[in-house]
């Protein structure tokens, strides 16, 4: 288990970074899970991309800073938009089928877009498309090997990062995995929320490893709720698209009342912080759990046909959209915060990368673009694993210790009863206070190092850190909001 390059996450970013690797080394790529299980499986809206007749590069540009509140990064901003149009050409060559319209690609638009410029692919699949493109690419390549089932415990560490150790879910055995760079591409922390569009392995893994191994961590206090989650009793929060607003569905409270125009100009299409603290001041108002999301006034056939997966999905819980509206409500869905990395991936630390939602390079700043996410994994993926050549010629460690880890008293359930209640969509000291010191009071020396013997150790771990960081920030930017802090301050245009 000594490859020359160790890729944690099979998701977008991470399968983008293997092929890149591919050509001058072994490249393994472990996955927690199946390797179709990822949070870029489950993108449905598309991705944002400048290839519109009226569009450019620098609306797209302009759009994601607006989007930020203030805190991007113009510099990873742009790399992130000007490498958008190669990005999508070279999927379409490795065969990614994006929806048309005519002869040409057919371009929709989501939230605090200027333009119509998302491209989708059958539908609302096409987070699906892109991993599938990726992974089709990266089989075929020779040097790139698969782990499915392995999750990865913790960084090792000898004059930086020298690998990771690996549980094996088969054979109930811990591996060390040595090798010249490691690149984190372990996804989100969604999670860490009670509520939550993100599957069961988006559990800041790669943050709270990192952490420990001293990486820098930043902006975790931004987490994005997406307003529209399936809400239905006994149903998972599957997430219903962006795009259905964008093709024209309206939220009507619980008292028949379409009100976002109340909230702001842009109506269903503001911001995802502005319509999810909307329907919470709604749900408040009218004592109702949900509101709902409407499609039905569109013409017989069109929710069927341009959202397949979700119609049959809604359809799976007892819910038609061709003719009933759905109960939506917010639930965790991404973290603008993480490893702090630069435009090519590098961390703090030695021979570690990180790319994806698990990286933090300042691209979304407060507040995340619509389907900007898989635009990041794409772009940024690459930058990493073009950037991680440099240690073709390293010496391969062949040891390197784990740092020292402690467990939880919480169990998974009462962290993300927690992290939901205290630092959730409104936050304010008083709660923030609280989770600090019972997150903080929770620590236990860790035992046992396979993941089953606590399951609740990384969630702990990366709930206090949203807890102290949404503390520090004494004002309300982008997905943060403090209700005793309700304004944007100067002070804190900072990370």
């Amino acid at each position: 288990m000594s490859p020359d390059f160790l890729v944690i996450g099979a998701g977008v970013a991470g399968m983008r970074a293997a092929i890149e690797l591919a050509a001058a080394g072994q490249v393994l790529v472990v996955a927690k899970d199946s390797l179709r299980e990822s949070s870029s499986e489950y993108a449905q809206g598309g991705i944002a991309v400048a290839l519109g007749h009226d569009d450019e590069v620098e609306l797209h540009e302009q759009d994601t800073l607006v989007a930020g509140d203030g805190l991007c990064d113009p510099a990873a901003v742009h790399a992130l938009v000007e490498g958008g149009p190669a990005a999508i050409e070279q999927l379409i060559d490795w065969g990614a089928a994006f929806d048309r319209d005519g002869g040409g690609l057919a371009l929709t638009r989501e939230g605090a877009h200027s333009r119509n410029r998302i491209l989708h692919a059958h539908g609302d699949s096409t987070g699906r498309e892109i991993a599938h493109t990726l992974y089709r690419k990266a089989v075929s390549l020779p040097n790139v090997t698969f782990r499915s089932y392995a999750a990865t415990i913790d960084l090792l560490l000898d004059d930086g990062v020298s690998g990771a150790l690996l549980w094996d879910g088969q054979s109930h055995t811990v591996e060390a995995v040595h090798a010249c760079a490691v690149l984190l591409a372990t996804g989100g922390l969604g999670n860490v929320f009670r509520n939550t569009t993100n599957p069961d392995v988006a559990t800041g893994d790669g943050v709270a490893m990192a952490y420990r191994a001293g990486a820098e961590i930043v902006d975790l206090e931004f987490v994005q709720f997406h307003p529209t989650a399936l809400h239905v009793e006994g149903a998972p929060r599957f997430l219903i698209s962006e795009a259905l607003r964008g093709e024209g569905a309206r939220l009507i409270n619980s008292r028949g009342e379409r009100f976002m125009e109340r909230y702001h100009p842009l109506g269903e299409l503001a911001p995802r912080d502005v319509v999810a603290r909307a329907m919470v001041a709604e749900m408040e108002r009218t004592g109702a759990a949900s509101v709902s999301l409407d499609l039905t006034h569109r013409e017989p056939g069109f929710v069927g046909a341009r959202f397949p997966r979700i119609f049959e999905t809604c359809l799976r819980y007892g819910i038609d959209l061709e003719r009933q509206p759905a109960p939506v409500a917010p639930a965790a869905h991404y973290a603008m915060g993480g490893v702090r990395s630069d435009l090519d991936g590098r961390t703090n630390l030695a021979r570690l990368y990180a790319a994806g939602e698990a990286a933090c390079t300042g691209v979304h700043g407060a507040n995340r673009l619509a389907s900007n996410s898989l635009l990041e994994g794409v772009v940024f993926g690459a930058r990493a694993g073009r950037e991680m050549l440099e240690w073709t010629t390293a010496r391969r460690p062949t040891s390197g210790i784990a740092p020292e880890s402690s467990g939880s008293a919480l169990s998974a359930e009462e962290v993300r009863a927690l992290a939901w209640e205290q630092c959730g969509i409104i936050r304010d000291a008083a709660g923030l206070r609280d989770a600090c010191r019972r997150l903080e009071d929770a620590a236990r020396p860790y035992t046992d190092v396979s993941p089953h013997s606590e399951p609740s150790a990384n969630l702990r771990q990366v709930a206090l850190l949203i807890a102290r960081c949404a503390l520090a920030r004494e004002e309300s930017r982008g997905a943060h909001f403090r209700r005793d802090y309700p304004h944007k301050e100067a002070a804190f245009r900072k990370h």
